[in-house]
């Protein structure tokens, strides 16, 4: 086989060829951009699911769904250790630029990147003599608006002003945030109440983000109200039939089959996870010799799927972790898969629960553990407690 005319694209957010099994996500978001262009009230939308299963495919998806129906768009990337202030403002300040080509009122342009300008400039957390940012915009930064040093104050004036530019033109803004649940808690708050209110005034800007499962927990326990805020879309594993097309689409686009028996095989090694899928289908066709790819090509080139895996996707992330984070992840993958009690954890290992609060919210705070609810974690990894069941303690 033709390693050249390989389809298959295990990557980090990389489109794989066949996006199979999303046809419902894709839908829900048509509506919410038809919703929008036509007035009608509308709640921004959050994807929430473990690491591997297309959360920021589908997020670059919806982007250029939004972008064909010349919408302005912006996507930033949240960190934990980063206010939201200046990436929100870079994301609107290219929202804009889309859009201005099409606007008949320059002025109004204008009068909007003044303000983006003096939000951006506004940081209270930046250091001093470092307030200078100007990507591009060369008018002046206004004053009164967006400019407060409240995140919260000014991120609703500067979402109302961009609803406002986006209105005249008959279109929407769309803001897309990854890894959402890394937004620092008060910025969160701010990002919740600009959301309220432009659902209240039916503002076409919406917030489209993506992150960890327990991201819902993270949005309530900033605002209350945050439940009905958004339209939330738990993006899983795919069935049988959606991993197959995955896997078959492409496959005939060059020419080349699976047997049954090939397509068995691998459902059971990547559990229907969209990014294994993808790695053990790259690696099936660079084994095999011939179509049919074959169970037996299945069988042969498994080994080498997972010794990628174990190297770029499970060990960079365990590397991470200090020696006492490593046992308290041992410790959660002898208890099983899924999502274990805290208190189990600290009898598995002999300790209280309390002594190991640090080793805990280190692990959640670099992305390798969640908790949705109080006193249960999990792996945001799927695969990963097999994977540290393979590893010497």
């Amino acid at each position: 086989m033709d390693p050249v005319r390989n389809p298959y694209a295990p990557g980090a957010g990389q489109r794989p060829p066949e996006l199979a099994g999303r046809d419902r996500e894709l839908q829900q978001f048509e509506i919410v951009l038809e919703r929008v262009a036509r007035g009608r009230p509308e709640r921004s939308m959050v994807l929430t699911g473990l690491r591997g299963v297309g959360k920021t495919v589908l997020l670059n998806t919806f982007k250029s769904m939004a972008m064909q129906r010349l919408w302005g768009t912006g996507k930033i990337e949240a960190r934990p250790d980063q206010s939201i202030r200046r990436p929100v403002a870079a994301a609107l300040h290219m929202a804009i630029r889309e859009l201005a080509p099409r606007h008949r009122a320059p002025e109004r342009i204008e009068e909007f990147l003044g303000v983006l300008k003096a939000f951006a400039m506004r940081d209270p957390a930046a250091a001093k003599g470092t307030s200078h940012w100007s990507p591009g915009i060369d008018v002046p930064a206004s004053r009164g608006r967006a400019d407060s040093g409240d995140l919260e104050i000014d991120l609703t004036e500067l979402f109302v002003d961009a609803a406002g530019v986006a209105t005249d033109l008959g279109v929407g803004i769309a803001l897309f945030i990854d890894e959402m649940q890394d937004v620092q808690p008060p910025d969160v708050s701010a990002l919740c109440a600009a959301c309220h209110e432009l659902s209240q005034n039916g503002g076409p800007l919406i917030v489209v983000g993506a992150g960890l499962p327990h991201l819902p927990s993270v949005l309530s326990a900033s605002k209350s109200y945050s439940e009905r805020l958004f339209r939330y879309a738990r993006i899983d594993r795919l069935d049988r039939d959606a991993a197959d097309l995955a896997l078959i689409v492409p496959a005939e686009r060059e020419d080349v089959e699976f047997t049954t028996e090939a397509l068995d095989a691998l459902y059971e090694a990547a559990d229907g996870y969209p990014y294994f899928v993808q790695a053990y289908g790259k690696v099936a066709w660079d084994f095999a010799l011939k179509s049919p790819i074959t169970a037996d090509d299945i069988k042969v080139s498994a080994p080498e799927a997972e010794e990628e895996l174990a190297v770029g996707f499970f060990g960079s992330r365990y590397e991470r972790a200090t020696p006492a984070e490593r046992d308290y992840m041992h410790a959660m993958a002898q208890l099983g898969d899924e999502p274990v009690l805290t208190a189990d954890v600290a009898e598995a290992l002999g300790r209280k629960p309390s002594s190991l609060s640090p080793a805990r919210d280190s692990l959640i705070k670099k992305g390798l553990i969640y908790s949705a609810e109080r006193g249960i974690i999990g792996f945001t990894v799927p695969h990963f407690g097999r994977f540290l069941r393979a590893q010497p303690l």
